[in-house]
This record gives C-alpha cells, structure tokens and sequence, in this order.
C-alpha cells in the first residue's frame, strides 16, 4: 500500500476531516505523525475521530505517539499533575474534556498505546525524529533529544525520515537533503496549514496536500509565529 502521512492535527478537527477525504483507505496505509492534542479548538473530538478509524481499519492506520499525548498521558497518570504542560497546550485539552469525562476515561488507554514510530525498509515515520547520537538515546521518548522531543538535525538513515514536531516558518513541508528527512508540521494551528503526503512504499513523494487551517479550529487568532518552546 501507499503510505498517507498526516502532520500535527493539535485539535483541529474540521481540518483534518477535509485532509482525510484525500485519504484512500483502500490502496492507503494512513499514518499520523502524533500531536492530536493541544491548542486546538476540538480536541477529544480529533481524538475520537483517530480513534474511531483506527478500530475501523485496524491494519491500515497508524497514529504514532506525540510529546502532547506523552505530556497528557504523564498529568493523568500515578505522577500527575504536570503542570508544565499546562502552560504549553494542556490547558486547552484539560479544560475540554472537563466536559466529556467519558471520552477522557476511553481516550487514555487508546493513547497510551500508540507506537512510538513506524517504519518498513524505505520508510520511517515518528514524532520528532532520530538523532545522531546513541540510538538508546534517540529512541527514548524521556530524553530531549529523543524521538518525541528532538529539535535540531536528525542522522542520515537509509531509510527517508518522516516527522512532524517541528513547525516549519513558512507553513510548508520541507525536505532536508543532509538527513534524509521530510518535515510536515506546517503549523496548522498556529494559523497554517495541515499536510498531508502520499508516498510510494518505497518512499517516493507521490503527492503533497496543503490544507489551511479551518477558524472554527483555532481557540485564537492566528500570530503566524512558529516560535514555540515545545
């Protein structure tokens, strides 16, 4: 199958539902780079839908893990409150599903088990990427320069790296030649743009979708600064 690879969503709903009608459930394997939560408008409504479609299509959809649902996960769990994380995007998932209980009660195991990446032998998808440094490192999703927080040049693998993360300034995917790696977070809810991109399984660019991120998405008016601490 075709792989379809979706960056960081953060709560924008209405968005994400209009890059999934690009989405080809038959010839494509749909893979979001974590990041559901967050800053966005509609938050365990995003996770519901993921969560939704991955029950539907079990061999076919893959929502990986993101620092937000790490950080989620960490403020509900036996060593919450974290609240750091509340200053940097909990507070709008907090307050959200103060008013769907139920949901937050079906999500958080649903969340706890999303894989840290996913990857064939063209092909390696996660949050952040991995470092060039020691792999236990790189793939410790505690560590700050791990596969979910890693901010800065990634190794060169054989395979392509496809991450989110990282919003990039201009609200387009960018491919960095030196490590191999296509980044896809265009800061939909900062104001830009949700993207989704096909490849062949062996990891040629088939096509590249650039959704705007929908107002109704967004708790408030875009700044257009990508300039964010996490």
């Amino acid at each position: 199958m075709n792989l379809f690879i979706i960056g960081d969503v953060h709560g924008c709903l209405h968005t994400f539902k209009e890059l999934l009608k690009r989405w080809q459930p038959a010839t494509d394997h749909l893979i979001q780079v974590g990041d559901l939560v967050d800053r966005g408008a509609h938050i365990p409504e995003t996770v519901e839908l993921a969560r939704t479609l991955n029950q539907q299509y079990p061999d076919s959809t893959t929502f990986l893990m993101g620092n937000h649902e790490d950080a989620l996960l960490h403020h509900f769990g036996p060593d919450g409150p974290y609240l750091g994380w509340l200053k940097w995007g909990g507070r709008s998932t907090t307050d959200q599903y103060k008013l769907r209980p139920k949901l937050l009660a079906q999500h958080l195991p649903w969340l706890a088990a999303r894989p840290l990446f996913w990857q064939n032998d063209y092909v390696l998808v996660s949050h952040a990427g991995l470092a060039d440094i020691p792999l236990d490192v790189a793939l410790n999703p505690d560590s700050s320069d791990g596969i979910l927080w890693r901010r800065g040049p990634l190794r060169c693998l054989p395979q392509l790296q496809v991450v989110g993360h990282t919003p990039m300034d201009d609200g387009d995917p960018v491919f960095d030649r030196e490590s191999n790696t296509l980044y896809i977070d265009t800061g939909a809810v900062f104001g830009g743009n949700l993207t989704g991109v096909r490849l062949s399984p062996t990891g040629d660019v088939l096509d590249i979708i650039l959704i705007p991120v929908f107002p109704r998405d967004l708790l408030e008016k875009p700044r257009f600064s990508y300039l964010t601490p996490r």
